[in-house]
């Protein structure tokens, strides 16, 4: 399971150092993509299939269906991670999530999410984030 906040710094190319912890789960290769609320996710391969089987199951006739499959399958790209741990983040994904010099990298499960500061910062401070809000909703879903 993929858990954990992490800071680190994007280089002058475009690269950033996954945690060692990531690496394992992750593999050598992963999957790198557009995610939701402008930040990137990250999936390892195996996860990425199981992904591809639910998208799969989309109707094609759905005009939704197929802009969510654009957005998130021409935005995808394999990752390599090198000797040093390092990955490099396309241009094309730091620009859409905003990622300039620092990022966090956080655990979610079953993927990975990479969020320049800024919108990290501002995610945090989100009004849905209240410890009373989380309560109640976990209240609702029995947890």
């Amino acid at each position: 399971m993929l858990i954990g906040e992490y800071k680190h710094v994007v280089d002058s190319k475009g690269r950033i150092i996954l945690p060692s912890k990531f690496r394992e789960e992750l593999g050598e290769r992963f999957i790198l993509t557009k995610g939701l609320d402008n930040c990137l996710f990250g999936y390892s391969l195996k996860e990425w299939a199981v992904l591809e089987e639910k998208l799969k199951k989309l109707p094609l006739t759905s005009k939704e269906a197929r802009t969510f499959l654009r957005f998130f399958f021409a935005g995808a790209c394999e990752c390599e991670v090198d000797k040093q741990g390092r990955i490099l983040i396309p241009q094309n994904l730091r620009e859409y999530a905003g990622i300039k010099k620092e990022v966090f990298i956080i655990g979610v499960m079953t993927r990975i999410e990479i969020w320049s500061e800024d919108n990290w910062l501002k995610e945090m401070t989100n009004e849905d984030l209240s410890v009373d809000r989380i309560a109640q909703k976990m209240e609702e879903l029995g947890i």
